[in-house]
């Protein structure tokens, strides 16, 4: 489950600076780098069966660890307060496996809205590509998607902020001199993140017109 998790980060830092193309303003930028990744053919059929196979594992062992501690303690706290240090219990720890089954939700819904959704066609320099850029806009002038959008963003804040360090300690490289060191990047990784994702849907939004 930490070296799946740990991969889809991976992904997520990749497909963000990706997707930030967006506010050069420029829709060929965007469009040439979507086709660019489309242009691969096997190997983005074989990074994206590695993503498919590291999310069906993250997910099984996700759900095992959630019902093994539910058969360990099926009553529950009548109080619950985060612990503090060393156990980085909070409330992000406590609805992992929540912020998880919404995150599975929001990604089935956005590879149905972009990678499956409608398909306009651009041209550069005599070849015919996909204008992602102007499903991009549509899509990110309807309120409700972007509402939508941003409140999953806040879960895959809460989500990284203890999944991140959570792997570490999984792979059993927690330490305590670098504990704190892990947990601090997985913060400011998870805002990152989170305020990156945030930013695009925004900015479309309010600063970018409908095509």
């Amino acid at each position: 489950m930490a070296l799946a998790g740990l991969f889809w980060i991976l992904f997520l830092i990749i497909h963000l600076l990706g997707n930030l193309t967006i506010l050069t303003g420029n829709p060929a930028t965007l469009n040439l780098y979507s086709h660019k990744l489309l242009s691969t053919g096997p190997l983005l059929y074989f990074l994206e069966a590695l993503l498919v196979i590291a999310l069906v594992l993250h997910m099984i062992y996700g759900v095992t660890v959630f019902l093994d501690k539910r058969r360990a303690r099926p009553q529950k706290y009548e109080r619950l307060r985060s612990k503090g240090a060393p156990s980085k219990e909070n409330i992000s720890s406590l609805t992992m496996i929540y912020s998880g089954v919404l995150l599975f939700v929001f990604l089935v819904v956005h590879l149905l809205n972009f990678k499956y959704g409608k398909v306009y066609t651009v041209e550069y320099d005599g070849v015919v590509v996909r204008d992602l850029y102007r499903l991009v806009v549509e899509t990110f002038h309807q309120p409700l998607y972007v509402v939508f959008y941003v409140v999953i963003m806040i879960l895959l804040f809460s989500h990284l902020r203890h999944g991140f360090w959570s792997a570490f300690q999984s792979l059993g490289l927690a330490h305590p001199r670098y504990t704190p060191i892990i947990y601090a990047i997985g913060i400011l990784l998870a805002i990152v993140l989170a305020v990156g994702y945030i930013l695009l849907p925004i900015y479309v939004y309010f600063f970018v017109p409908l095509p």
